[in-house]
Formats: structure tokens, C-alpha cells, sequence
């Protein structure tokens, strides 16, 4: 089993935005407090399970990923990790903007873009990049519990170079709502999902900052760890260690 604690470099849209409150609120769980939420009783009423239809992405916090979960390579500190998404964070760079739906993705429910943005896909290969010494080689368990066989070609590579199949050329920026559902239930629950967000009234949304994550152990949840926004080391960094 990969060594722990784990850490991840996401994309969190701020703890005061109405986003995270969203998926804080169907997920159950606020990644940025720790805290357990009560689910919106619109969900309940059309998925009595909805503590399991949103069991998977609840243990991993609302975000998208930009670098997945990995252990520290030896001689790697969490400190130094830290210092590192300060300094990506502070590099000049376009602020990707996309135009967030609600749709359905190989299967589960997500906020996702309506169109690809080329400054988004520069932004999530950069991360994989930059972040890549910190983390430890994959065991051949952890590459086994991919399930390569089932993986093309190209996502085998990036497994074994990046240690996660779904990168580069394979990368989806999600924000994941459900675990996978069968056809049958995904439609009622997709349009709950939709009205949702709709009354939000977000046309579009920055993606102008990372977060890291990091997960204790193999029972817990992820949390929010440190926040950095684009263009200004350190703004809203926080440790809640």
C-alpha cells in the first residue's frame, strides 16, 4: 500500500466562494474546515443513498486535480512541498477561466469546463512537471491497483513516467459530484445536480490558484493544508497541522 501521509496539489475555488460551497454541501464534507455537512435535502429527495452515490468524492474533498495523490520521496518534507506550491503560485502565468457546466464523465457527475482551454491543460501538465521529484516511486502493488491491462498505451506511460495514467494528453479538469452511476440513475440525478448550479449564476470561473491536500492515512479524508493564489506567494497559505 503507497506510504502516508499522502499529498495533493488541487484546485480548490476558496473557502468563502459559493462553488465550494456547493460541492462542500453535497459532498457532506468541507475539505477546508474538516467539517461533516448536513446533505441539501434536494439531493436526499432524489437519491435516498446519497450518502453512498457521493461516498468517493467525499473522502477526497471538492477540488480538481492538477497533481494527483502521491507519498514524499525520501529525504522530501512537507515543508519544502509547501514552499514549492508558494513558489509555482507566484510564477507569472495566465489565469485559465472556463465556462463550468454539470455534466456526466466516464461515468460520474462533475463540474467540468463546456469547452477546453488551452491554458488550463498548460497549468495541469505544468503541475505534474514541476511537482513530480517530490514523489515516490509507484510499487508495482500501486501500479497493479491501476488496473493497467484495462488502460491504453498512452495512459500506461504516464503511469509509469508520472505515477497517474490520466495526465497530459489524458487530462480532464473535474469537479467531482457522484461516484459512478448506471444510466438509469444518473439522468434524475443530473438534472438536481444542474438546477443546482444553476442558482449559483457562475458563467465563469478563474482557476487562479492550488491548494495542497494531504491525507494521514488510509481511513482519512483530505484536507486543505495551504492555499496559494496566482501571482501572490503565499496569499491565504494556511496550516492546519
Amino acid at each position: 500500500m503507497t506510504g502516508f501521509p499522502r499529498y495533493a496539489i488541487y484546485f480548490a475555488a476558496g473557502s468563502d466562494s459559493a462553488l465550494s460551497r456547493f460541492g462542500a454541501e453535497l459532498l457532506g464534507y468541507d475539505a477546508y474546515t474538516g467539517d461533516e455537512l448536513p446533505f441539501p435535502q434536494q439531493a436526499l429527495h432524489v437519491a435516498r443513498d446519497w450518502r453512498e452515490v457521493s461516498a468517493d468524492p467525499r473522502k477526497y474533498g471538492f477540488h480538481a486535480t492538477l497533481k494527483a495523490p502521491m507519498a514524499l520521496a525520501p529525504g522530501n518534507t512537507e515543508a519544502e512541498l509547501m514552499a514549492a506550491c508558494a513558489a509555482f503560485a507566484g510564477k507569472a502565468r495566465p489565469r485559465p477561466v472556463i465556462r463550468p457546466i454539470v455534466d456526466s464523465i466516464s461515468g460520474f457527475i462533475a463540474v467540468i469546463p463546456a469547452e477546453p482551454v488551452e491554458t488550463l491543460e498548460q497549468l495541469a501538465a505544468d503541475c505534474v512537471r514541476e511537482f513530480d521529484p517530490f514523489r515516490a516511486t509507484l510499487t508495482a502493488e500501486d501500479r497493479a491497483r491501476r488496473k493497467p491491462e484495462k488502460l491504453s498505451e498512452r495512459q500506461r506511460d504516464y503511469l509509469d513516467r508520472w505515477g497517474y495514467p490520466y495526465v497530459m494528453g489524458e487530462f480532464r479538469f473535474h469537479m467531482t459530484l457522484t461516484g459512478r452511476l448506471d444510466a438509469e440513475r444518473r439522468g434524475p440525478i443530473l438534472q438536481m445536480l444542474r438546477t443546482r448550479f444553476a442558482a449559483l449564476g457562475i458563467e465563469t470561473l478563474a482557476v487562479d490558484r492550488i491548494a495542497l491536500f494531504k491525507q494521514d492515512d488510509a481511513k482519512a479524508r483530505f484536507r486543505i493544508i495551504g492555499e496559494w493564489a496566482f501571482g501572490a506567494v503565499g496569499l491565504n497559505a494556511s496550516s492546519q497541522d
